[in-house]
């Protein structure tokens, strides 16, 4: 398997590593685009029936060994068993079994002249952190060790989190020889329990950064880092933020699972609705729809900070302003510059990866670009935009308590802020004969403020984070200034 970089013109070896492990650690390329496979690998019909009886761990591995062709299927097999256990996935609620790892639930079904529509739900929050980023971060925290230890080497992992990443990198990375950990969030701007379960780790790898700004001043400075190739060099910098290839591939992993615990024939297809914000969670359901998963539909679902709804409803890509950036009940979507999107963009503008650097040029230099193909337009791609299913939608505040308080009154579950604005959003794009499936993001006691607005009772906690928010908090505060960041990096690192 070869990767290429979405802004390389005929790239050379040193601008587009040829192995999976190559860019594992690294995060951007060096010309500042993102990793993709040069070609999608094929999943053919009769791989799809084999593997409706196989368990998660055995079908991550079927999957990721497509993609990581250059680690020994002994060790990627003995990886993905080591990373998907009901130990490590134990948040089962009532009528999910933990062994399941991502259980899907229906939620609706209703009857009609031409087809049943069917809404489920599909569980991706019973990891450590009781969000849907253990998925993926799980697994890379064992393939950083793994690499790391075959060629005795250090990483110092530098990301920024809206609220859930960081949690993730952190219970992934934490204790993990080699590595640390430098994690930059937007100050007071995330849950309080999210905060908490950041800031109350006292591991000496891991570094949390409150940067007084939004999430995309967080952002911006982990690309800046990364492309500051001599100091990424010199202090082993790595990111696990999704722009890292391995994340995203990892969360193709459970589209594939969805699709078969829905369906019993391949002719059949789904349709899934994402949550999304910074693109990568559904991106990783694009690429499984390119491998070849029968979806019909993906559909990505906004808060207030509606760039992305904007953009699939009319061509254009416009980056807010930090004034502009919603601080809202779903925080870990207060996303204006959704960073995976350019993975989407390199294979809607026909893989031009001088097309692509342009476009994101224009993206810095005038907050966005157009491709609705109107008068004084960048292009006319649009147009191609339903060749690759994609739909969108938009929730605000008072959607999400509207939705939250229907689940909790007609199913009993508690659905978390996020959760909620993908069942709003799916509930619009229903279709009789496929059934629609939404990503849960998180469980609701991470957003315990906006469950107790919603029915007036704390949302329920697993075992072991009744009073995490008491517990003792190790961070520091900063501004979002690249070059004191990178000198705390260096004063940290010891390199």
């Amino acid at each position: 398997m070869q990767y290429v970089s979405t802004r390389a013109a005929a790239a050379p070896a040193s601008n587009a590593p040829q192995q999976f492990s190559d860019i594992l650690l690294g995060g951007l390329a060096p010309d500042g685009g993102l990793y993709l496979p040069a070609e999608y690998p094929q999943v053919t019909g009769a791989e799809l029936d084999a593997w409706r009886t196989l368990s998660y761990a055995e079908l991550a591995y079927e999957i990721l060994r497509k993609f990581a062709t250059d680690i020994p299927a002994a060790d990627l097999k003995a990886l993905t068993a080591k990373t998907y256990t009901k130990a490590v996935y134990r948040n089962a609620r009532d009528g999910e079994k933990a062994a399941d790892i991502t259980p899907l639930r229906v939620l609706e079904e209703n009857l009609g002249k031409g087809g049943a529509t069917t809404l489920l739900l599909q569980g991706l929050s019973n990891g450590p952190t009781l969000a849907f980023k253990d998925m993926a971060m799980q697994l890379l925290g064992n393939l950083f060790e793994y690499t790391l230890a075959k060629s005795k080497a250090e990483l110092n992992i530098f990301g920024a989190t809206s609220g859930d990443t960081g949690s993730a990198a952190e219970y992934a990375m934490r204790g993990k020889k080699g590595i640390r950990v430098f994690m930059l969030s937007p100050h007071k701007k995330m849950s309080a329990f999210q905060t908490a379960q950041m800031f109350s780790l006292q591991d000496k790898n891991i570094f949390n950064i409150a940067v007084e700004g939004n999430f995309d001043d967080c952002q911006d400075m982990v690309k800046a880092v990364s492309n500051d190739l001599p100091f990424k060099v010199a202090q082993k910098i790595g990111t696990v933020n999704s722009i890292n290839w391995a994340r995203v591939v990892a969360q193709v992993v459970y589209y594939f699972r969805g699709y078969l615990a829905a369906t019993t024939e391949n002719t059949q297809k789904v349709s899934f609705t994402v949550p999304s914000g910074n693109f990568g969670n559904i991106c990783a359901g694009h690429i499984a729809r390119m491998m070849g998963l029968p979806i019909d539909k993906l559909v990505a679902a906004t808060n207030e900070n509606d760039v992305l709804d904007e953009f699939f409803r009319t061509g254009v890509y416009r980056v807010r302003k930090s004034a502009e950036t919603y601080h809202t009940s779903s925080p870990s979507m207060d996303i204006s510059k959704a960073s995976n999107f350019e993975r989407f963009i390199f294979d809607l503008v026909g893989r031009d990866s001088e097309r692509v650097r342009a476009l994101f040029q224009k993206v810095e230099t005038s907050g966005g670009f157009d491709l609705s193909g109107k008068p004084g337009s960048d292009g006319d791609e649009f147009k191609l935009v339903a060749k690759y299913g994609f739909e969108s939608g938009k929730s605000t505040h008072k959607d999400r308590l509207d939705t939250i308080r229907d689940v909790a009154d007609d199913f009993g579950i508690v659905i978390d802020t996020h959760t909620a604005d993908g069942i709003k959003v799916a509930r619009e794009h229903l279709q009789p004969g496929v059934p629609m499936i939404v990503l849960e993001t998180a469980l609701a006691a991470k957003f315990n403020e906006t469950i107790l607005d919603a029915l007036g009772v704390d949302a329920e906690r697993p075992a072991g984070f009744e009073n995490i928010e008491d517990l003792p908090q190790k961070f520091v505060v900063m501004d979002a200034d690249v070059a004191k960041m990178q000198a705390y990096i260096a004063a940290n690192t010891g390199l």
